[in-house]
C-alpha cells in the first residue's frame, strides 16, 4: 500500500477547502474549471476546456491504449450549516456531496503521474453538472470519447460510513436509474359546499397516492429492487378553503437497476394514473422523464479497479450494497467499459450524509484517493503492456 507522498498534500487540502468555500452549480463552474485547467497546464498536460461548457480534460500521453479518470466539479443549490472555517461563502449553494474532494484527488493524481508518466495515455476528465443537470450526457454529446478515446473509464465517489483508508469495489449494479415523473389530474373546480357540481381531482389524487406502492409491490418482481416516491403535491390554495380546485399536480422519482424494471415503473405509474382519473371522470396528463440510466460496473474494468484499490488502501470491500441514488457517470460507462468505486469518507457526524446541510468532505481521504488513481493508471499500463 503506497500513499504517494510525492505530491503537495497541504496544498491540495488548502485547494479543497478553497473550492468548498466557493461552490458553483452545474454548468456554472467557471472558477473551478479555470483552476483545474491552470493546474493541469502547470503540470505539462494537454488541456482542453469548454467541453459541454465548463468541462475540462487533461491528457497525459503515454504508450498504447488510454483510460479515462473522471471527477465531478459541481455543487448543490442548498445552504450550508457545517460551521467550518471554509464553509460556503455563496448563499444557497454548497458542496454537499464532496465534489470538491473528488476534483482535488484527481488533480493530486495528475501531479504524481506527470512526474513519472505511465506507459498508457490517461485522460483526466473533470465533469460539470453531475447533480441532475446532465453534465455527463452533455460531454458525451460534445464528442468526449470521439476526441479522447478510452479503452475504459473510471469514477470514484466518497462514501460516509466507510473509513478514509477503506474502499468498496463491486461488479454489477452500483447506482440506480434516476428518473422523474409528473402527473396532472384535471377536473372542474367548484364551491366546496357543492362538490356535485364539479369534478374534484383531490379524491383521485388520494386514490393514486394510496395505491402508488402497488407498482413496486405488485408489478415488479419482488427480487428486483425498485423505488417509486411521490415528492411533490400541489392543489388548491390554503387561503381559499371553500374552493375545490380544478387540478392537482403530483411529481416524484423512480429508481431501478435494470432496463426491464425501469420500463415497468414507467408503465405501471401511468396505468395507475389513468385508472384513477377515469374512475373520477378526470383527465390525466402523465409524463415520465428518463434522466439517468443505472451505473453497472463492467467485469474487466471492475477487476482492474479492484487490483488498484488493493494496492492503494488498507481495506477493500467487495460485498458493498448498491445505492438507490443516481450518478450520470452511467452515460460514460454506456460508451466504454467502466467501473465506479467508493472511497471512505469517515463517520457521518451529526447526520451529515450526502446532500445534508452539515456535510463536509473528509480531507483525510485525499491521499487515499490520489493513491487509488495512481495505482489504477499504472495497473492499466501494465495490463496493456502484458
Amino acid at each position: 500500500m503506497t500513499l504517494h507522498p510525492d505530491f503537495d498534500l497541504p496544498g491540495l487540502t488548502a485547494l479543497r477547502r478553497d473550492l468548498h468555500a466557493h461552490p458553483e452549480l452545474g454548468f456554472e463552474e467557471h472558477r473551478t474549471s479555470a483552476i483545474v485547467a491552470d493546474r493541469l497546464r502547470a503540470l505539462g498536460l494537454e488541456v482542453t476546456t469548454g467541453i459541454a461548457g465548463t468541462g475540462v480534460v487533461g491528457t497525459l500521453r503515454g504508450g498504447n491504449g488510454a483510460i479515462g479518470l473522471r471527477a465531478d466539479m459541481d455543487a448543490l443549490a442548498m445552504p450550508e450549516t457545517s460551521g467550518k472555517p471554509w464553509a460556503s461563502t455563496v448563499p444557497g449553494q454548497m458542496h454537499a456531496c464532496g465534489h470538491d474532494g473528488h476534483t482535488c484527488m484527481l488533480l493530486g493524481a495528475a501531479e504524481v503521474l506527470a512526474r513519472v508518466p505511465p506507459a498508457i495515455t490517461v485522460h483526466f476528465i473533470f465533469q460539470p453538472a453531475e447533480e441532475g443537470r446532465g453534465g455527463a450526457r452533455a460531454m458525451v454529446d460534445d464528442g468526449l470519447f470521439a476526441r479522447f478515446p478510452c479503452d475504459m473509464v473510471f469514477g470514484l465517489h466518497n462514501m460516509p460510513g466507510l473509513e478514509p483508508g477503506e474502499m468498496a469495489v463491486v461488479e454489477g449494479p452500483q447506482l440506480a436509474s434516476s428518473d422523474s415523473w409528473t402527473l396532472t389530474l384535471t377536473g372542474t373546480g367548484t364551491h366546496g359546499a357543492k362538490p356535485h357540481l364539479g369534478r374534484d381531482p383531490i379524491p383521485a389524487a388520494g386514490m393514486f397516492l394510496g395505491a402508488l406502492q402497488t407498482v413496486t409491490g405488485r408489478i415488479v418482481d419482488p427480487l428486483q429492487p425498485a423505488v417509486v416516491s411521490a415528492c411533490s403535491l400541489r392543489a388548491g390554495d390554503p387561503k381559499a378553503l371553500n374552493v375545490i380546485p380544478d387540478m392537482v399536480q403530483i411529481g416524484g422519482t423512480a429508481r431501478a437497476y435494470t432496463p426491464q424494471v425501469r420500463d415497468q415503473l414507467e408503465q405501471g405509474i401511468g396505468q395507475l394514473a389513468q385508472g384513477c382519473a377515469q374512475a373520477q371522470g378526470l383527465r390525466a396528463d402523465y409524463n415520465f422523464i428518463r434522466r439517468i440510466p443505472p451505473v453497472v460496473n463492467e467485469r474487466s474494468a471492475t477487476r482492474m479497479a479492484l487490483g488498484a484499490a488493493r494496492a492503494a488502501v488498507a481495506q477493500v470491500r467487495t460485498d458493498f450494497p448498491p445505492s438507490t441514488a443516481g450518478d450520470d457517470f452511467a452515460f460514460f460507462a454506456n460508451e466504454v467499459p467502466g467501473a465506479y468505486v467508493w472511497l471512505g469518507n469517515g463517520p457521518a457526524r451529526d447526520g451529515a450524509l450526502h446532500h445534508n446541510t452539515g456535510y463536509d468532505f473528509n480531507d483525510d481521504a485525499l491521499p487515499h484517493g490520489v493513491a487509488f488513481w495512481v495505482a489504477l493508471a499504472r495497473q492499466a499500463a501494465t495490463a496493456k503492456a502484458g
